[in-house]
């Protein structure tokens, strides 16, 4: 095991289990190398199997269990299309990791050596501890790259590319770069910073530090304090010190890197106090939220970055995608970021795979990733391996006002900045 993956999976999650690579192997030359010589692990001649990891429960109550509609959606319709070079996606749903490290390992290897899945699609969640099995097992696997293992390891792939780069890669500028549309320019603004106090914070504090201060902002403010494992009852700690960050008032921008749960006390809080800037974070773009007052209360107003095209965006793939949608659910449902999650990890997967060839193996399949590359997709132009070291570098910003989302910042691709 490279001392670089090393590196990777322990930023990406909090605890690991020394023992969890230990068990027997499955993947050895008949059934994973891809050399040949024997059946290819998940591959037959008229199916590829695929399986998924998703917190779909956690004890925040937070939930990405649409995440698994949305890769259902996704494949059902490379199905109903005939599939791969003839071959259907056997989809079996996603494994519920319950955002617990221990869980989501025994999840990676339950789907590779009990169900002998060819590829993982969609792995999403924050505390990817399987990612080091699931390299050494050589098992494609696709998710959003917000977590440190999809970027550089062989195996592992961001639909968006990789949003959280090690040193020597690159950081994607449309948050900041988006907010200066929203905020008039970022001459003289300033933004404060908030996160857990897990590695994934201590991560998103160090990336949005550098990135916000690269596109002209002073960050007068950036901590990852917030405990990881509750959600806190009183923010107020946190509100003075944000509020008075800026040589003793507020800063022009609050940016949380936190769940929706955290989202909601923290904003609720600041606005409570009296502030009347910019709010923003990654995560509250689910139109469920909106069923409870409170809840819809702490939220008005807040500019949520995507980086994929926003559902109030007409486009053609848009309109394929509410459809496909629709039609896995079996009826409207309301459209949420997590569906979409599922629907670009899949679908990043069946592009591969459609260049692979008939012959598929792991090894034509990694052939088929090296230099890959499209454009014009929900997520901007995808190019391959790059995207295992840097982001696509696409967004958008919506806000949501009195109870719709619209369009704040339109999709756009910014040119990404190293990261140091």
């Amino acid at each position: 095991m490279s001392r670089s993956i090393r590196t990777i999976t322990a930023a990406a999650a909090a605890l690991l289990l020394a023992t969890a690579c230990n068990s027997a192997s499955t993947g050895g030359a008949s059934e994973g190398d891809g050399k040949g010589g024997g059946s290819v692990r998940g591959v037959t001649d008229d199916s590829v199997k695929v399986g998924g990891i998703v917190s779909m429960t956690t004890a925040s109550g937070y939930s990405k269990k649409d995440t698994d509609l949305g890769a259902k959606a996704r494949f059902d319709r490379a199905n109903a299309e005939g599939g791969v070079h003839g071959r259907t996606i056997d989809y079996l749903g996603a494994e519920d990791d319950g955002q617990d490290p221990g869980k989501n390992l025994a999840a990676a290897r339950k789907l590779v050596q009990r169900e002998k899945v060819f590829a993982i699609s969609p792995m999403s969640s924050v505390t990817f501890s399987g990612a080091d099995f699931l390299q050494k097992q050589k098992v494609p696997t696709f998710g959003w790259g917000t977590v440190p293992p999809f970027c550089g390891p062989a195996y592992m792939y961001g639909f968006g590319g990789c949003m959280v780069p090690m040193p020597g890669g690159t950081i994607t500028q449309s948050w900041p770069e988006g907010l200066k549309k929203v905020m008039g320019g970022a001459k003289g603004k300033s933004v404060a910073i908030l996160a857990n106090d897990n590695d994934a914070g201590t991560f998103a504090i160090r990336t949005y530090k550098q990135s916000f201060a690269a596109a002209g902002y002073e960050v007068t403010y950036a901590k990852s304090t917030v405990p990881a494992t509750s959600v806190p009852s009183d923010w107020s700690a946190y509100t003075k010190e944000i509020l008075r960050s800026d040589g003793g008032k507020a800063p022009d921008a609050v940016v949380s890197v936190m769940q929706t749960p955290y989202n909601i006390g923290l904003f609720t809080a600041v606005k409570r106090a009296g502030f009347k800037g910019v709010i923003t974070d990654p995560t509250d773009y689910d139109p469920g939220l909106l069923a409870k007052s409170a809840t819809k209360k702490a939220l008005d107003g807040v500019h949520v970055l995507l980086t994929f095209q926003p559902f109030e965006q007409d486009t053609a793939d848009m309109r394929q995608f509410k459809k496909d949608i629709r039609k896995a659910a079996g009826k409207d449902v309301p459209l949420n970021m997590h569906m979409m999650t599922g629907y670009m990890s899949a679908d990043l997967f069946l592009a591969i795979a459609e260049r692979a060839g008939k012959d598929l193996t792991l090894d034509s399949f990694q052939r088929a990733a090296d230099n890959y590359s499209d454009t014009g997709t929900m997520v901007g132009d995808r190019k391959l391996r790059e995207g295992q070291k840097e982001s696509f570098g696409c967004g958008a910003l919506v806000q949501l006002r009195d109870g719709k989302y619209s369009v704040s910042s339109p999709f756009k691709c910014y040119e990404p900045i190293p990261f140091k």
